[in-house]
């Protein structure tokens, strides 16, 4: 647990001291500049001002489509996914979702699995703040965006979404929306092409435990209702 908390926290530390010199001495207009410099802007990375509409989606989960998945167990959760996906469980760190996907000619899903409470736990910037639940802090990282950068805070949550949302093919033509299915709620960014589609879940259920899903679907087999299904088959274990 020590080595999983330091990977992920050394990082942020270090940015973290250096936005909060920047705004005692340069104020909230030299630290966007900071943060364009050392994370990226909205033309360099178009998904990190990409947010949410107001309209939540409320799919009715189709469990036909689920009955000739195949059921994986991993140490920490189980979920059940279409044939012809190598489905692989992760751990948090800043480019699980890249380096492992480049290796991988075919189609992929990633899974991630956190306890309650897990995030605001893990990082002391999220208390301060107030938040103490999974659910908020994923809402802070989604409607988080670099031209609106004001307080640390509001750059820590920045680059939070910098490490949240993975490749998703060509960002411009990517959609960000909240849903609800059942017992758990979240986000959903994907995109949609003719050759492959892109699907990036954040997910937290009523208990408040978190889950990550990420798809990388070659030959664009899948669509929103089938991602829905594998969604809908997350158990922790």
């Amino acid at each position: 647990m020590k080595e999983k908390l330091l990977k992920i926290t050394t990082t942020v530390i270090v940015l973290l001291a250096a936005l909060a010199f920047l705004i005692k001495f340069g104020g909230p207009s030299l630290l966007r500049q900071y943060i364009a410099m050392g994370i990226g802007n909205c033309q360099k990375i178009p998904i990190l001002c990409t947010t949410p509409g107001n309209e939540v989606m409320k799919p009715e989960v189709d469990k036909a489509l689920s009955k000739d998945f195949i059921p994986y167990i991993f140490p920490k959760m189980s979920v059940s996914a279409p044939r012809g996906f190598s489905v692989v469980q992760e751990m948090i760190k800043r480019y699980y979702y890249k380096k492992n996907i480049k290796q991988s000619a075919g189609s992929i899903i990633y899974v991630l699995h956190e306890e309650k409470g897990y995030f605001p736990e893990l990082f002391s910037e999220a208390h301060k703040m107030g938040i103490v639940t999974n659910q908020e802090f994923i809402r802070h990282v989604m409607y988080a965006k670099p031209q609106e950068v004001k307080t640390l805070g509001d750059a820590f949550f920045v680059i939070m979404k910098s490490i949240f949302i993975p490749d998703v093919g060509n960002q411009k033509n990517a959609i960000m929306a909240q849903f609800e299915a059942g017992d758990r709620r979240g986000y959903i960014t994907y995109n949609l092409t003719k050759d492959e589609n892109f699907f990036s879940c954040d997910i937290v259920t009523d208990s408040g435990v978190y889950f990550k899903v990420y798809v990388k679907d070659k030959g664009a087999k899948l669509g929103l209702n089938d991602v829905f299904a594998i969604i809908s088959t997350l158990a922790g274990t």
